[in-house]
């Protein structure tokens, strides 16, 4: 007598781990991750062939194309904050422990050291149109009160200093870092229907500073040379 043959089963996959272990990894991303606030000028930058990629810990230059000057710096918040500090104490203006705070957290701005204060207390979307509505003449570069030139001043002597700090405790750990990894490099960034005397000024001050790895953004453009 034939025996009956039981029905197969289908294979089953319990998901239940998986579907906790994509919680687990969103709640780390969120909790891993910089948040930082949106930039407060957009320009159309010139187009170039160069590949080259903006690396993370960058003192950045930006000019619009009526020639107004922003500054932003990247990394850590406590060169930020050192920075705020160095440029109140020449330009004797008081920032209270949270105005300090915010700085810190800030991608770029383009406002005078005075006008700071009052800045830092305006939301996101209040600073975009003090900048857009040119309430604020963005930073100044004149001769007589070049205050761009503290802000690389200072900017590029507390990225130094978190980036030596940074390099030793790596090295600590037994890693066999790079030196030139940690230093701060310098990027211009101009409206490509600016002036280049707007772009000039810039320049200069740099050359004051004796700062020479100054380098372009650029739109990328495809190379003419290189097959397609």
């Amino acid at each position: 007598m034939a025996k009956a043959s039981k029905p197969k089963a289908a294979p089953a996959i319990d998901m239940t781990p998986m579907v906790d272990l994509g919680f687990l990894l969103v709640t780390f991303f969120m909790l891993a991750a910089n948040f930082r606030s949106d930039e407060v000028v957009q320009v159309d930058t010139p187009f170039s062939i160069s590949e080259m990629t903006i690396p993370e810990n960058v003192v950045m230059i930006t000019v619009d194309q009526g020639g107004r000057v922003y500054f932003g710096i990247s990394g850590k918040a406590e060169a930020k904050e050192n920075l705020l500090k160095r440029m109140s104490a020449k330009y004797q203006i008081p920032f209270s422990p949270q105005q300090i705070e915010k700085f810190g957290a800030l991608t770029d701005f383009g406002c005078s050291i005075q006008e700071m204060p009052a800045f830092l207390d305006m939301s996101s979307d209040q600073r975009k149109e003090f900048i857009a509505t040119g309430k604020t003449m963005a930073i100044p570069t004149d001769s007589t009160n070049n205050q761009l030139k503290d802000w690389i001043s200072y900017g590029n002597a507390e990225m130094l200093a978190v980036g030596e700090k940074a390099y030793y405790e790596a090295k600590d750990k037994g890693y066999d870092p790079n030196i030139n990894e940690f230093k701060p490099k310098f990027i211009l960034k101009v409206d490509g229907k600016a002036e280049y005397l707007y772009a000039k000024k810039v320049i200069e001050t740099f050359r004051d500073l004796n700062i020479n790895n100054l380098n372009f953004v650029t739109g990328l453009r495809a190379d003419p040379r290189k097959p397609q």
